[in-house]
């Protein structure tokens, strides 16, 4: 299995996909892909305005990507896909989508049997068990909480260490507390902005700038530099 699990679209004062458009080349390889690309997680704009943002960048480094909307048949545009591209957004209305169009277990089918799979929040978020470490607002309410399963372990997209000055909410940290104490046998990942993981087999590991937060039941959350071997995560841990 393959997946490049980005944290956020754009860093600030960045265009967008501008700071991981390197990384994606380098996964998807020197041959030009075009990619199946799932825009569910849009909600304020169009999935026509959605694919042309990401055709954008995916053809300054050399690949491609078609928007799943323009296909009759969904299920078949997924199993004919040379790679699967899902972008962020609301992630409610993402995993939504996915549940209602039924295709949550054929896109889990044709990455497990080795086809690419490229996420940024939202689209990293439903790679997880579930969507419920996502930081989005419910917008709408799929028929499950259930996502893609594609990794054992919770991602929690864009983490913040603090927050901002004269907020009195709790913080992230404290919101990935609560969810370890109710779900203890699940890892989650802080993955801060600027950072993304990448999965080849059986092995996983933090590229970026930034360290990644590592939470579990009864452990004090660790700090995991970029280019650790991340394997463990892939392990379900154990109560």
């Amino acid at each position: 299995m393959r997946l490049l699990l980005i944290s956020n679209s754009t860093n600030a004062g960045e265009a967008y996909l501008d700071y991981p458009k390197n990384n994606i080349r380098e996964f998807l390889g020197t041959g030009t892909v075009k990619a199946l690309f799932i825009p569910y997680a849009a909600v304020t704009f169009s999935y026509d305005e959605y694919e042309a943002k990401v055709k954008n960048r995916f053809n300054e480094v050399g690949h491609d990507v078609v928007s799943i909307h323009r296909f009759k048949d969904p299920v078949k545009a997924i199993m004919d896909a040379p790679a699967i591209v899902v972008g962020g957004g609301n992630t409610w209305m993402l995993l939504k989508c996915l549940r209602d169009k039924k295709l949550i277990a054929p896109v889990r089918k044709k990455v497990l049997a080795g086809t690419p799979y490229i996420g940024w929040s939202a689209g990293s978020n439903v790679t997880c068990p579930t969507l419920m470490t996502t930081n989005d607002m419910p917008v709408t309410a799929p028929s499950s909480f259930r996502a893609f399963g594609l990794i054992p372990f919770q991602i929690n997209p864009h983490y913040l260490d603090a927050n901002p000055a004269g907020h009195a909410g709790e913080t992230r940290e404290q919101r990935i507390q609560e969810f370890i104490e109710v779900n203890r046998d699940i890892y989650v990942a802080g993955l801060r902005e600027g950072t993304m993981f990448i999965l080849e087999g059986r092995s996983l590991s933090l590229v970026g700038p930034r360290n990644a937060r590592i939470f579990r039941y009864g452990s004090d959350p660790l700090e995991m530099k970029p280019g650790s071997d991340l394997s463990f995560l892939l392990r379900k841990s154990k109560k």
